[in-house]
């Protein structure tokens, strides 16, 4: 199905295709998990099912998830689980074989302070062995590039290995925002390395805004994805950070509206405590057609 855009014709479905990863338990949604699973399912066979991504868990609650899926069907559940560590990786994959109606799709692996970049590829090489040999594949491998002097490096080891990069962009308080120029910065590294990110926190609107509540400068996820495109057509540091700056939503639309969809290749998803925010967003920015919000929750 396509939808209209400001100006442009169609849009291609490709170009929201899992863009909304489902952290709704995590804050500032902070939804229980015994509402959270169910809710996932509805969300997986309604009419914007196309834009949702697997239901994002901490490692640590696994064992709860299994206690509440005790009479779903095997593997209906696909997860993105969140690992605090490389060294933890091991554990989690043991933890969610417990979880018979889990199906693994994506581990998000944090890098813990004082651990150098050169040492996270080897340390998550081992017991990430078990997924060529096992059914839990395919499985996607994030790891949380640190806000650090480790950044530049640690891109370069993802590079040469079969894991992707993952950038928070937000949090509960403001100094967990980058701003405009280092996530444009990180945007760059990672298109000129070749390696595929996807975002977490913090992207609560479409467009770039400041939280009426908090104060806090947030990035808009289509500013995000805009500034991919623009990085993957040869854009220079400023010019990023001038899409990741832009507040005007019709001028955001269109910058979306007519990027390719190649441009997921780099940029893979965002994780939203809401799926229906960006659903209910993205139609009224003429990004998606209505029909697809009737089931919203």
């Amino acid at each position: 199905m396509t939808a209209t855009r400001p100006g442009a014709g169609t849009v291609p479905p490709d170009l929201f295709a899992s863009l909304c990863d489902d952290a709704a338990v995590f804050p500032p949604g902070d939804m229980p998990l015994a509402e959270a699973v169910p809710a996932h399912v509805r969300h997986v066979a309604a009419a914007h099912a196309s834009l949702v991504g697997p239901l994002v868990l901490p490692q640590a609650r696994l064992a709860e998830l299994a206690e509440l899926t005790a009479g779903y069907p095997a593997g209906s559940v696909e997860l993105a689980v969140t690992v605090p560590s490389p060294d933890e990786v091991a554990k989690a994959l043991a933890s969610v074989t417990t979880v018979p109606a889990a199906r693994l799709r994506v581990l998000e692996v944090a890098v813990p302070d004082g651990m150098p970049a050169a040492e996270v590829v080897p340390r998550l090489s081992t017991p990430l062995q078990v997924l060529t040999t096992s059914d839990l594949t395919p499985v996607t491998v994030y790891v949380e590039v640190p806000r650090d002097e480790r950044r530049a490096e640690l891109i370069g080891c993802l590079a040469d290995s079969p894991y992707l990069a993952k950038f928070r962009t937000g949090g509960v308080r403001a100094e967990l925002y980058p701003d405009e120029r280092e996530l444009a910065r990180a945007v760059l590294l990672a298109v000129r390395a070749k390696v595929p990110f996807k975002a977490t926190a913090g992207l609560h609107r479409a467009v770039r805004n400041t939280d009426p509540q908090t104060r806090f400068e947030q990035h808009g996820y289509l500013n995000l994805l805009a500034a991919t495109g623009a990085a993957l057509n040869g854009a220079v540091e400023g010019e990023i950070v001038a899409v990741l700056a832009e507040r005007d939503a019709s001028t955001v639309a269109k910058l979306v509206g007519a990027l390719s969809p190649e441009v997921r290749e780099a940029f893979r998803s965002f994780g939203t405590c809401s799926i229906a925010e960006p659903v209910t967003e993205l139609a009224a920015l003429g990004l998606l057609t209505p029909d697809l919000t009737k089931d919203l929750l």
